[in-house]
C-alpha cells in the first residue's frame, strides 16, 4: 500500500493542535486506502459520479480568435462548463464521498470566492449529507450569487467578522468548527492547502484535468503542449493541471494516466499581482496575493509554505480583485515546484485580469472567472516568458458570479474596451 508522505521537501506537515491529530490520522488512513488504492471501489465509484453528475470530461476548445491574435495555438480546458461552474466539484464531490465511506455525518467547509462553497453543498446535496460553508463577510458581500446558490441547494452559510472577512479568516474559522466536532464532521478544505494529507489529497481528486489534458491535446493537437498556464492562489486547479506533468500518477488505473513527467512541458503559475508588488510592513498590508513570488516560509493553516508575512512572522492582509486568489499563502507542493524550478511563477496585475475578463467575453464569448482573468491576462503581459506555439489554459471557472464585482472595478478604472455601464431606470 502506497504511504502518504506528509511534506514536500522543506514544505507541507501537519502544524494542528493535538485535539486534531486523530481526525488527521483517520482521513490519512482513509485517503490512503479508498484514495490510493481503490478499496472497495472508491474510485470506480467517484469516476463514475464525476462522469454522470459532474459532466466530465470537460472540453479542450482552441480560442480562435485568441490564436490569431498571440500567433500561436491558444487552447482552453474548459473546467467552467462542470457543473456548478468551475473545477471545484472535482475535489468537493471527492471528499464528500470520501466522508460518506469514512461513516461522517456532517460536512464544513470554507470558501472566498463561493465556488468551491458552492460545490460542496452541490455534492453534500447529492450525497444527502448536512453542510455548513464559512464565508468571509467581504466575499458574502462580494460573491451573492454564489451565497445563494449554497443556500438553495440547502448549505446553512457563516459569515465571518474577523480580520479583513476573507479566505484567510474562513479557513481559521473553519478549522476551529472541525477541531469540537471532528467524530462526526469532516472539513472538505477547498484547496492544496493545510495539514497533510489535504494538499496531496485535493491535488488527487483534480488530477483529472491533467489526465484528460494529456489526452485531448494527443488527439486534437498530436502531440503535449508547450506550456500549461493556470492562475495561483491556494493552487487547487493548478495542481490540477500540472500534475500529470509533474508526477507518475498514484491510480494505475486512470484514462491515459502519466508513467513519465515531461519536464519539456513549460508549466507558468499566474499570482494576483493586485494593485502593486510592494508591501507596507509597518500596516501589515500586501497589496497582492504573490506569496510564490513574493513571500517566505512560514506555517500558515497546519502546513508550511510560501506566505505573506512581515520580518515578525505576522501573516500580511492580502489583495486580489478576484476573491479566490485573495490569499496569504500557497499549497506546499507548488511552494516546492517553484524552488525545484519545475514551475515559473508569474503574475499580472488587477488592471491586467479586468482587462483580459473584458477580452474573453468579447472575442471568445466565453465570460470568465476573475481568477481564470489572471491566467489569460498572462497571454497579454508576458514578454520574457518562451511560452512555445502551443499553449493551453486552464479555465477554471467561470464569471457569472463575478459580473457585479467586475463591472463595478471596471467603472472606477480606465480599461480599454470595456463596455459601458450606464445605469438605467427602471
Amino acid at each position: 500500500m502506497p504511504e502518504t508522505d506528509t511534506t514536500f521537501g522543506d514544505y507541507g506537515g501537519q502544524y494542528v493542535p493535538e485535539a486534531l491529530m486523530p481526525a488527521i490520522e483517520e482521513l490519512t488512513d482513509a485517503y490512503e486506502r479508498y484514495v490510493l488504492n481503490n478499496e472497495d471501489g472508491f474510485m470506480d465509484e467517484f469516476r463514475e459520479r464525476i462522469r454522470d453528475f459532474g459532466g466530465r470530461p470537460t472540453p479542450l476548445q482552441r480560442a480562435d480568435n485568441l490564436s490569431e491574435r498571440y500567433d500561436r495555438d491558444i487552447y482552453l480546458k474548459r473546467e467552467d462548463l462542470l457543473h456548478g461552474g468551475a473545477h471545484k466539484l472535482n475535489n468537493a464531490l471527492g471528499q464528500v464521498l470520501l466522508a460518506k465511506y469514512m461513516g461522517k455525518e456532517r460536512i464544513i467547509a470554507e470558501t472566498g470566492a463561493g465556488q468551491h462553497g458552492t460545490a460542496t453543498a452541490m455534492a453534500a446535496a447529492h450525497l444527502d449529507m448536512p453542510c455548513e460553508i464559512y464565508m468571509g463577510r467581504r466575499d458574502v458581500n462580494r460573491q451573492r450569487p454564489n451565497v445563494f446558490r449554497m443556500r438553495i441547494n440547502g448549505a446553512e452559510v457563516n459569515p465571518v467578522d474577523t480580520g479583513r472577512g476573507t479566505l484567510k479568516e474562513a479557513i481559521s474559522e473553519t478549522m476551529r468548527d472541525w477541531a469540537t466536532t471532528v467524530e462526526n464532521t469532516h472539513y472538505v478544505i477547498g484547496s492544496i492547502v493545510g495539514p497533510a494529507p489535504f494538499p496531496a489529497m485535493v491535488r488527487d481528486f483534480h488530477r483529472i484535468i491533467s489526465e484528460e489534458t494529456r489526452r485531448q491535446t494527443r488527439e486534437q493537437y498530436g502531440r503535449l503542449p508547450d506550456s500549461v498556464v493556470a492562475c495561483a492562489g491556494g493552487g487547487s486547479n493548478t495542481m490540477g493541471i500540472f500534475a500529470d506533468f509533474t508526477s507518475d500518477s498514484p491510480f494505475s488505473t486512470a484514462p491515459d494516466s502519466n508513467t513519465d513527467a515531461d519536464d519539456d512541458v513549460s508549466l507558468f503559475a499566474v499570482e494576483a499581482g493586485g494593485s502593486s508588488l510592494d508591501v507596507d510592513e509597518e500596516r501589515g498590508v500586501a497589496p497582492n496575493s504573490a506569496s510564490l513570488s513574493t513571500g517566505s516560509e512560514g506555517v500558515l493553516h497546519g502546513a508550511r509554505t510560501k506566505l505573506l508575512q512581515n520580518s515578525d512572522g505576522q501573516i500580511m492582509e492580502s489583495h486580489s480583485v478576484s476573491s479566490g486568489l485573495d490569499y496569504a499563502g500557497v499549497g506546499p507542493e507548488l511552494a516546492k515546484l517553484v524552488d525545484d524550478e519545475r514551475v515559473t511563477p508569474v503574475n499580472v496585475d488587477d488592471d491586467a485580469a479586468l482587462e483580459a475578463f473584458h477580452r474573453l467575453s468579447q472575442e471568445e464569448g466565453i465570460i470568465p472567472a476573475l481568477e481564470t482573468a489572471h491566467a489569460l491576462a498572462f497571454l497579454e503581459t508576458e514578454t520574457d516568458a518562451d511560452l512555445g506555439e502551443f499553449v493551453v489554459v486552464n479555465v477554471s471557472g467561470r464569471g457569472d458570479k463575478d459580473l457585479e464585482a467586475a463591472l463595478e472595478e471596471t467603472a472606477q478604472r480606465d480599461i480599454p474596451n470595456a463596455p459601458a455601464m450606464e445605469v438605467f431606470d427602471e
